[in-house]
């Protein structure tokens, strides 16, 4: 068997590793909407910075995008302010 990898595989890898690089770039996205969004709820007081978060995130983000966001939040929440990181363990478990 050669070890030469076919044009199928190694496009494979391709494909895999600009889905990678894409969901990164999506991620990175998510995380600096959600804090934009902390951002402006902030100078409210930290429980409104929560709550607005929260709140905000639940009526205007599509399913999708929450499901992106909770996701990271699951591995961890790189990056996420820690209001914005508490809104969404919230918002998460349904409070």
């Amino acid at each position: 068997m050669s070890h030469e990898m076919s044009s199928v595989e190694n496009s494979s890898r391709e494909d895999a590793g600009h889905a990678h690089a894409h969901d990164t770039k999506t991620r990175d996205k998510l995380v600096y909407m959600a804090n934009q969004i902390g951002k402006f709820f902030v100078s409210q007081g930290q429980e409104q910075a929560i709550n607005g978060t929260a709140e905000h995130i639940r009526k205007f983000w599509d399913p999708r995008m929450r499901a992106a966001i909770f996701a990271h939040l699951d591995q961890g929440g790189e990056g996420l302010d820690p209001h914005v990181r508490e809104a969404l363990i919230r918002l998460q478990s349904g409070q």
